[in-house]
């Protein structure tokens, strides 16, 4: 079907789905660090914490997110390009390493995808994310045939 194994999609937490697309542009929802519904960390971001801290967190939303993007694509269909990737960091005030958390998704991308895994990128520090989450991410993705 693609070049992923078929992966349950992430459980929404609202009204929404974790992926739409229109054409070949694949928008993910944003995804927090949660397997089965549940999320494996939570909190806030700490300036005095080792940013490996949080790697688990990232690899499993941007997991999360590149199964949705996956799950809406067809027969004979691939990811052709992550065009744009967004990281929200529920920090402190005094955390800095915003792009050294971003770093993990990107990696993890670049892992499973290769070149086509790396697109523009944004990393961005928030007062609070839902269920006080550490992080949530957001893919924008074009298919290929």
């Amino acid at each position: 079907m693609s070049m992923f194994e078929e992966k349950k999609n992430p459980v929404p937490q609202g009204n929404y789905v974790p992926a739409s697309r229109f054409g070949n542009l694949i928008y993910t929802a944003g995804m927090t660090p949660r397997n089965n519904g549940v999320l494996i960390q939570s909190g806030k971001v700490l300036a005095e914490a080792p940013v490996d801290t949080y790697k688990a967190a990232v690899k499993q939303a941007v997991t999360n997110a590149l199964a949705a993007a996956s799950n809406t694509l067809t027969e004979g269909e691939q990811l052709g390009q992550i065009l744009s990737l967004t990281v929200f960091i529920n920090a402190e005030e005094a955390f800095q390493a915003h792009s050294r958390i971003a770093d993990f998704a990107s990696d993890y991308l670049y892992e499973k995808l290769g070149e086509i895994g790396i697109g523009s990128r944004a990393a961005v520090g928030v007062a609070s994310l839902p269920g006080n989450a550490p992080v949530e991410i957001q893919l924008i993705a074009a298919v290929s045939e």
